[in-house]
């Protein structure tokens, strides 16, 4: 389950590792536990959270892959600085929503999409096939149901995304699909189009544009189309942040 419909669904932690990682990543993103700070000890930990040293270890291997962590011998786990976090991992995104959005981390997110996604649409312009523009035109007709709720419409919103990096026939515009889950889970949160029947129209045609370009073939509208997406939708937050 990705991170959007973790967040609508509600998220569950099975496994003693995943609760464990879950906790400490959420603490350390929360700043519970500062850069620069020790976590607890494992004896510590290991009775906090009712885990054996085993489950222990491969939870801080975790949190070490994912950059928030680094083991120093003799001395303990420290917490490392934000810039050496993994911010294209589903989980650290997750827990940055956790601990509270704001404006600066929402227009980040905008910009790294600015860099990638407008790119996507002019790859998807240049390679999609019949089939690739064929689906793309039924997620832009699905974007426009009247009886779209917040949830649904989101969902429908990133299905579409993910059809543009698929149809760009490049692996790693799909990999950086947790950065555009990360921002419509901020419009999920925040603000959401679905209230009202002309803004889910609104956001109909403004795909609807970005597929028109596609099937014509044309590089420079479909990454104009696209752009002018991510940023109506950033505005829109923005403003929703703002009240």
């Amino acid at each position: 389950m990705g991170l959007l419909e973790n967040t609508i669904a509600g998220r569950t932690t099975r496994t003693s590792h995943a609760h464990v990682v879950d906790q400490l990543g959420r603490a350390i993103v929360a700043r519970e536990f500062a850069a620069g700070d020790l976590l607890p000890s494992d004896a510590e930990l290991e009775a906090r959270f009712h885990v054996s040293r085993t489950v222990l270890r491969e939870a801080m291997k975790t949190l070490s892959a994912k950059g928030l962590i680094v083991p120093r011998a003799r001395i303990g786990t420290k917490v490392t600085d934000r810039a050496h976090w993994n911010l294209f991992d589903s989980d650290v995104l997750t827990w940055h929503f956790d601990a509270g959005i704001d404006e600066a981390f929402l227009t980040h997110v905008c910009e790294i999409r600015l860099a990638f996604e407008p790119f996507a649409a002019g790859l998807a312009a240049e390679k999609a096939t019949p089939d690739d523009v064929a689906g793309l035109k039924a997620l832009a007709e699905a974007m426009g149901a009247p009886t779209h709720t917040a949830q649904s419409l989101a969902l429908a919103d990133l299905e579409f995304h993910l059809a543009i990096a698929e149809a760009s026939r490049n692996p790693f515009m799909r990999s950086v699909s947790s950065l555009i889950e990360a921002a419509l889970v901020g419009i999920f949160t925040l603000s959401s189009p679905a209230a009202d029947p002309e803004k889910i129209e609104e956001v109909a045609q403004s795909h609807w544009a970005i597929v028109e370009a596609i099937a014509r073939h044309d590089v420079e509208a479909a990454r104009k189309a696209m752009e002018r997406v991510i940023m109506v939708g950033m505005e829109r937050v923005v403003l929703a942040l703002n009240r």
